[in-house]
């Protein structure tokens, strides 16, 4: 059986676009058309309807599809398995990245990373906690970086990096703003009830942030009004820089000596980063390894925020050895 076939398959599934996949393969649309031709005539059926924009699978091409990517998914396990047993340090990881705070994280992690493994080749894409979710849900992410609540988890593993607690922010020149504190230090308990009145800037919809922004304020019956919706959490904490509204974001974007007064909000909201992979797939020494130097990341960058009083956070990954 030849894999590049299959991957061909999988990939104009993905696509549903014979063109977009043979750009993504680096191959002709012509070279990949006679693949898919060549196959159709062995399996004496089609494997997608054809249409100018948008090809999709025949029942046959779920089948085939389906199929075929648990034959990469065996594959690749079979592999690591095989490196990790005579120790060979050498292979692709394909990682999943929330926007911002993700990729940050990726930039601080992948020099360690590399100077331990530089013949591990990483492909991180950034995307969205659901899509990544289905994507590993699909076996095509080996691991994905998450900031989720429990009842956001999936069937999926997850591997818990650090908690962090959502926290509010409002300019140092609101009437309440005295009663907040400052980034270090135990900041004081407030209800969002008194800023009922305030303009926030909000994460969008769809956002994990977003949620439990929104399922606050259902608790409390409240809908202050919203000046900025944005995919930035470094957006939202310089609109309450500039003094021009409130907002609720994780205590990891506090800034040392901003014009901003914290407060711990009255439900402490927090939520998880967690690692996440297939259920019932092989996770390999080097995917451990760069989950644990994942782990020592957030460890320091929540410790960074953390009152000095308070305890540091254990590491959770003695059961990965």
């Amino acid at each position: 059986m030849d894999l590049r076939q299959l991957e061909y398959m999988i990939q104009i599934a993905e696509e549903s676009n014979i063109t977009k996949a043979a750009e993504k393969l680096f191959i002709t649309q012509s070279a990949l058309n006679q693949q898919l031709l060549k196959l159709e005539k062995e399996l004496g059926t089609q494997l997608f309807v054809r249409s100018r924009s948008n090809w999709h699978l025949t029942q046959v091409g779920k089948i085939y599809v389906e199929n075929a990517r648990q034959i990469i998914r065996i594959k690749k396990e079979t592999y690591n398995r095989i490196n990790d047993l005579i120790d060979i340090k050498k292979g692709k990881l394909v990682i999943g990245l929330t926007p911002e705070r993700g990729t940050e994280m990726f930039a601080n992690i992948y020099p360690i990373f590399y100077k331990k493994y530089p013949d591990i080749k990483i492909e991180p894409i950034e995307m969205p906690v659901k899509r990544q979710q289905y994507e590993i849900s699909q076996g095509n992410l080996d691991i994905g970086f998450l900031t989720l609540q429990n009842s956001q988890k999936t069937n999926d593993h997850h591997i818990h990096l650090c908690s962090e607690e959502i926290i509010l922010g409002v300019p140092h020149t609101h009437p309440l703003a005295h009663l907040g504190g400052k980034l270090g230090e135990t900041l004081p308990k407030i209800s969002l009830k008194r800023f009922e009145q305030d303009f926030f800037s909000v994460m969008q919809k769809g956002s994990t942030l977003r949620e439990i922004y929104d399922a606050l304020l259902m608790e409390e019956k409240l809908s202050p009004p919203i000046l900025l919706e944005t995919r930035s959490c470094e957006n939202l904490h310089r609109m309450v820089e500039e003094g021009i509204c409130c907002s609720v974001f994780p205590i990891t974007y506090a800034k040392r000596g901003s014009n901003v007064s914290y407060f711990s909000i009255l439900q402490n909201p927090m939520w998880e980063l967690s690692a996440s992979y297939k259920r019932d797939s092989y996770l390999s020494n080097i995917a451990k390894d760069l989950i644990r130097i994942s782990t020592d990341y957030w460890a320091k960058k929540i410790k960074s925020v953390t009152p000095s009083n308070e305890k540091e956070i254990p590491s959770p990954f003695s059961h990965l050895s």
